[in-house]
């Protein structure tokens, strides 16, 4: 989502299918890498911020279903439009309404031709009820494979790679859309924690007898 110039304007983009597969790591940092020449400066176990983390995934789109239901838009551009959303995810942005504005703009040949446009959307990962993220979007690439009469795509697989965005690159940014990212970063943390609590109560009496007192 981003803050548009008629206030927030989400590009929300359903997956068709859910992915067969996420990939899902985490990049500790690493004191050791800061200063090789100096290994005793960083205790071993620092940790300043939290470990980068990614995700990554394949998504299936497929306008066959929307042909056989005479569905207007498939009929006229296939999956063009959904491809479409998701590049907008990757692109400097005004929001959905002022980058089409800014766009129109330019093609008319007005004053402004190229948009000041300094930031990707926030955009909202949502896997379910227990993982909703604010990520950037790192890598996008897509293979078409069926076109109309007209060439639009009318099958595509799209593999996309995010990164999560933690609180603290937030920080000297305000508005409705940094408020959600945070408030859903935090939600799903907290969700986080409450299943490692369970875990450990789930397992007390076999943590026990591993200990050897």
């Amino acid at each position: 989502m981003v803050e548009d110039i008629l206030g927030i304007i989400p590009n929300v983009i359903p997956f068709q299918y859910n992915p067969e597969k996420l990939s899902h790591s985490l990049t500790p940092w690493n004191p050791f890498e800061v200063d090789q020449t100096q290994r005793g400066a960083q205790a071993p176990t620092v940790q300043p911020f939290a470990p980068k983390e990614t995700f990554n995934f394949t998504l299936e789109i497929d306008a066959t279903d929307d042909l056989e239901d005479s569905n207007s838009v498939a009929t006229l551009v296939g999956v063009a439009d959904r491809l479409a959303a998701l590049k907008k995810l990757t692109l400097p942005s005004a929001g959905l309404i002022g980058d089409l504005v800014a766009s129109a703009q330019a093609l008319a040949g007005g004053a402004n031709t190229q948009a000041v446009r300094p930031t990707v959307p926030v955009v909202l990962f949502i896997w379910g009820p227990g993982r909703i993220l604010p990520v950037r979007v790192t890598s996008y690439s897509v293979d078409e494979t069926l076109f109309s009469p007209a060439l639009y795509p009318i099958q595509a697989t799209v593999t996309l790679g995010l990164e999560v965005l933690t609180p603290d690159v937030f920080k000297c940014q305000t508005g409705i859309a940094v408020e959600l990212a945070t408030a859903a970063y935090n939600l799903t943390q907290l969700q986080q924690d409450a299943l490692a609590i369970a875990h450990v109560a789930n397992n007390i009496d076999a943590v026990r007898g591993l200990l050897p007192f």
